[in-house]
């Protein structure tokens, strides 16, 4: 199937591993040039070197910066002007207490998670705009639905993103700009494979038992009762970013393995 991707300007933060670097990889098959994100020069390299060895023939490139602030995406824009498509996947968690949540915990997840996309999004829409084609992605979480007691600051951010996307959205109405937001729910991500290792030293249990336990205690209302991989979230996203999905946008779509109880 043909996505209509061949040579777009793809940007993909928060990318060096987990979803993101599925979401490139996923874009590069389709033929999409894609730059990839990280905190540090050490991670934006070895993912590149990784991305290198198994797609040769492909147009990657990294830029290492701190998106969590106003210059950090500011030195990203300086270096790449101009996107087609935006991923805004950079995000933090952190479970904590709510009363154990400070004041600097509530604007670090704000600025991290939410500051950075709508720079970067503020940026890059103007020339979407004037070249009438374009595609905004944020990645939220199932947590933005169903906020987790565990992580309140966390959910708060991701039920922003859906605000932004909505919103931005219907600014570009009558474009060829759309913006989306995609909702994973539980990934095996580097967090998540560090919360499962930990479950196994500390229960003396498997992998599998541990998974199991998880959606047991955690997430019952799992339709899948696993972990939803990398891939499967980026299919998703590599979707929603092709021609193929010129009809679809303001629209809030779930990677959740069913988790959140709603039919629409």
């Amino acid at each position: 199937m043909e996505l209509g991707l061949t040579a777009k300007q793809a940007l993909v933060t928060g990318s060096t591993a987990g979803i993101g670097f599925a979401t490139v990889r996923s874009l590069l098959r389709e033929g999409a040039q894609v730059t990839l994100n990280g905190r540090t020069q050490a991670r934006v390299d070895a993912a590149l070197a990784q991305l290198r060895a198994e797609f040769p023939a492909a147009s990657v490139s990294g830029i290492a910066a701190d998106l969590s602030s106003a210059e950090g995406c500011q030195r990203l824009i300086e270096q790449l002007p101009e996107v087609d498509l935006l991923v805004n996947n950079l995000g933090i968690f952190e479970p904590k207490p709510f009363e154990q949540i400070g004041d600097e915990d509530w604007l670090r997840f704000f600025q991290t998670n939410v500051m950075s996309g709508v720079r970067l999004a503020r940026h890059y829409v103007g020339g979407m705009r004037a070249r009438n084609w374009g595609r905004i992605i944020f990645v939220s979480s199932e947590s933005a639905l169903q906020i987790p007691t565990e992580t309140i600051h966390y959910g708060m951010t991701k039920t922003a993103q859906l605000a932004i996307s909505r919103g931005l959205a219907e600014t570009l109405t009558g474009t060829g700009v759309t913006v989306n937001s995609v909702l994973p729910g539980p990934t095996a991500s580097e967090g998540v494979t560090r919360f499962i290792d930990q479950m196994i030293k500390s229960h003396g249990i498997d992998a599998a038992t541990a998974e199991r336990e998880f959606f047991r205690s955690a997430r019952p209302s799992s339709v899948l009762q696993r972990f939803t991989t990398p891939d499967e979230v980026a299919a998703m996203i590599t979707y929603l970013c092709s021609a193929l999905a010129s009809g679809t946008t303001g629209a809030a779509l779930r990677v959740d393995g069913g988790v959140v109880r709603a039919i629409a």
